[in-house]
């Protein structure tokens, strides 16, 4: 799978898609992911991208020529299917379900916005959908595109060592994940649950659902209103 992160800031993200599984997934060929400057399709002398908004008001908004102009450049050189996404906060807030479904595609565009915003034109010629990685603001896109080409990345075959790796975490499975503990068996005089030291892999699965089912219920009851409401 490729993805293509279209940016006024490459280096902010050029540290972290070379480290750790996207930067493993990318040395094996698993995948790809590269950076493109918006600033360089510019057509201005000065490699200007933004102007004052129209109506007036505060900040500065991404202008058409140069973002469009990168996204239909990236495209042209494109084969099979794309999906092109705008990070933004009036986009549908981003989940896993949504992760599967990009994972179906060839290739991912995800043109990160900065300043006030962007001309609503590049989101009417360009963008084939809105995402939000949350209800909270950021300074740009880079963030919610490192996000979702994380998340998205792990779905790809191979990329992690087995589907369990994903399919029964936190989240992916509806549920949040059981708790997990490694050695010593008593640290501070608290003790790994007796269940886990047995070797009884029935009963083991048997609390670990009980246990994700009750931290659920705790920390994250809208998630078991979700799977009631898909009941």
């Amino acid at each position: 799978m490729n993805f293509e992160i279209l940016t006024l800031f490459p280096d902010m993200l050029a540290g972290f898609l070379n480290a750790s599984v996207i930067g493993r997934a990318t040395e094996k060929g698993l995948i790809s992911v590269r950076l493109t400057d918006i600033r360089d399709y510019t057509l201005d002398k000065h490699r200007k991208v933004d102007d004052t908004p129209y109506g007036g008001g505060y900040g500065m908004v991404m202008t058409c020529q140069p973002a469009l102009d990168c996204i239909r450049a990236v495209k042209a050189r494109l084969t099979g299917s794309v999906r092109t996404i705008y990070l933004s906060p009036q986009g549908k807030v981003f989940s896993h379900s949504k992760a599967v479904q990009l994972a179906g595609y060839d290739n991912l565009i995800l043109f990160c916005g900065h300043y006030e915003g962007v001309d609503e034109r590049i989101i009417e010629l360009g963008i084939d959908e809105e995402i939000s990685i949350g209800d909270y603001v950021l300074t740009g896109g880079e963030l919610p595109a490192a996000v979702v080409t994380d998340c998205v990345s792990r779905l790809i075959d191979g990329v992690l060592p087995d589907k369990q790796c994903y399919e029964e975490e936190s989240i992916a499975s509806g549920l949040l994940e059981y708790p997990q503990y490694t050695k010593p068996r008593i640290f501070e005089g608290l003790e790994v649950p007796e269940v886990l030291i047995g070797g009884h892999h029935a009963n083991i699965e048997k609390w670990r659902k009980a246990r994700s089912l009750e931290r659920t219920a705790t920390k994250r009851p809208d998630l078991l209103n979700l799977l009631n409401k898909d009941d």
